[in-house]
């Protein structure tokens, strides 16, 4: 059997998650697309899938050796669109993992344009706030917020950077006083950020000098960026929040910017892929669309 024709075929299976499916895509028997997979095994000697009658999961092994096949599948499409002078017309599935809010608000609503631009293209998001892991979970790319981990096996690119403010509800200010300086946020009640069992103090950038770091204390602590600013809103507190996120309050005047003379702590936004000779056509695309035009939503 040709590896590369099993290969794709393995892939089809584990997105479409039936024998049957993949049958119907490449118009060959359901005993066949057993065939190729068991081809792929025995090449290997290990485990790919685990089948049964009702449902099939990838092994350990299953799940690294899908994600290169995707890479290596991905790798061949463009060399064949190279030859054809198509890279014009991305095609194929893209697969992104992006984190919940920031994901559906900003990132989502550009990658949708982008497959209306181009009908070959098929999308897969996925909105998580956790650290997917790329290479066995299959992600063509990532994005991230914050600092990123040190890691030798991915590439990574700033794509945005999210301006960072403190904010308050009118009725908050009213009842509890405005604030003069950084210095005046300790006397106050703040709605905290946590995730991960982590508090990170509130930054505010000083030039050339070193950023000045506000630690923060408090008895309100969530993981919900939405459900923050909500309380905040409802006058529980200062939180520091996102531009992005709480621009129509502002606009609305249900939030204040708090400290409008402190210029915004600059909040880096990264697309991170698995280190590859070869970048698919249809993620560079992508990853330059959103650098494009993401900063316009900051």
């Amino acid at each position: 059997m040709d590896r590369l024709t099993s290969m794709a075929v393995f892939v089809k299976a584990v997105d479409l998650g039936s024998f049957a499916a993949t049958a119907d895509a490449f118009e060959i028997s359901g005993p066949m697309v057993g065939k190729h997979i068991k081809f792929l095994e025995d090449r290997l000697g290990i485990t790919l899938l685990h089948r049964t009658t009702r449902k099939q999961n990838l092994t350990e092994p299953g799940k690294a050796y899908y994600a290169r096949c995707r890479s290596i599948l991905a790798e061949v499409d463009s060399a064949d669109a190279l030859v054809a002078g198509d890279l014009t017309q991305p095609r194929g599935r893209l697969r992104v993992s992006l984190p919940v809010h920031f994901g559906r608000r900003c990132v989502a609503p550009i990658l949708l344009q982008l497959t209306r631009r181009f009908p070959g293209l098929e999308l897969d998001l996925s909105f998580t706030d956790r650290i997917s892991d790329l290479a066995e979970e299959g992600y063509d790319f990532a994005v991230r917020t914050g600092e990123l981990e040190d890691r030798t096996d991915h590439i990574a690119r700033r794509i945005a950077t999210q301006k960072m403010i403190v904010v308050a509800s009118p009725a908050y200010l009213q009842a509890n006083g405005t604030l003069e300086t950084i210095s005046d946020i300790a006397a106050h009640v703040v709605v905290l950020y946590r995730r991960s069992g982590i508090v990170a103090p509130w930054v505010f950038p000083r030039g050339s000098e070193p950023d000045a770091k506000v630690s923060v204390t408090g008895r309100l602590r969530l993981d919900d960026l939405n459900a923050i600013a909500d309380a905040a809103a409802d006058g529980e507190g200062l939180a520091w929040l996102p531009l992005w996120l709480v621009k129509d309050r502002l606009e609305a005047g249900t939030l204040i910017n708090v400290l409008p003379t402190e210029r915004p702590f600059l909040y880096p936004v990264h697309a991170v892929w698995m280190k590859t000779a070869h970048l698919p056509f249809s993620v560079r695309l992508a990853i330059d669309e959103l650098a494009k035009s993401l900063p316009d939503k900051m």
